[in-house]
């Protein structure tokens, strides 16, 4: 998968896993990983799908209908990509944190659904339930945070409540940020998840 790799200051193990939305790709949260962490390490990644020339992580049916065998495909190959970084790289697995937003943050919780150690945390801007009628694995343990919009035409926020719902059920503690906008990712929703990252992840 075409990426970026930024080694980070020593002493500082996190490693923020950059996930773009649909059309981006992987320059697009470089600035958001600075102003999280600038000290982390960072990879960035661009999405395999190309819809219509847009870059994606998977395929969708239509606007908020994923392809759910893709999905579960493409989850499986960034599993197995961030496995192959590490080792190319040199940092370890149980320190990667997802900073994704829209199709990346779908993707981000794609992981935590599938794969019990998948990430140690994750930032989801704006994402949606990937699957549902499916047994989680165990996330106790896991700090995730969410940044959902109160006006958002795509990810409305019944969306961002189930999957708060289900990631609990699956024992994460899951802190959700509020914003009056629409589906765009605001400059307010990364100083939270700055702050939320500070206080879990550091």
């Amino acid at each position: 998968m075409k990426h970026i790799f930024r080694e980070g200051k020593t002493e500082n193990k996190n490693v923020l896993l950059l996930l773009h939305g649909t059309g981006g790709n992987e320059q697009d949260l470089l600035p958001i990983a600075n102003m999280i962490d600038p000290d982390a390490s960072i990879l960035s990644v661009r999405g395999n799908v190309s819809e219509n020339g847009m870059p994606r992580f998977f395929k969708r049916l239509r606007e908020g209908v994923f392809d759910e065998e893709d999905l579960i495909y493409r989850t499986k190959e960034l599993d197995e990509f961030l496995d192959e970084t590490a080792e190319a790289y040199g940092f370890e697995r149980e320190h990667v944190i997802a900073v994704g937003y829209s199709n990346g943050a779908n993707i981000a919780a794609s992981l935590l659904f599938h794969m019990e150690n998948g990430l140690k945390g994750a930032m989801l801007f704006h994402a949606m339930v990937p699957r549902r009628n499916v047994e989680l694995p165990d996330l106790t343990g896991k700090q995730l945070f969410i940044g959902a919009g109160e006006n958002d035409p795509i990810c409305p926020p019944e969306e961002t409540k189930e999957l708060k719902e289900l990631f609990e059920n699956a024992g994460a503690t899951v802190e959700v940020f509020w914003e009056k906008y629409g589906h765009q990712l605001t400059e307010a929703e990364v100083k939270e998840a700055k702050k939320w990252y500070d206080k879990t992840q550091k």
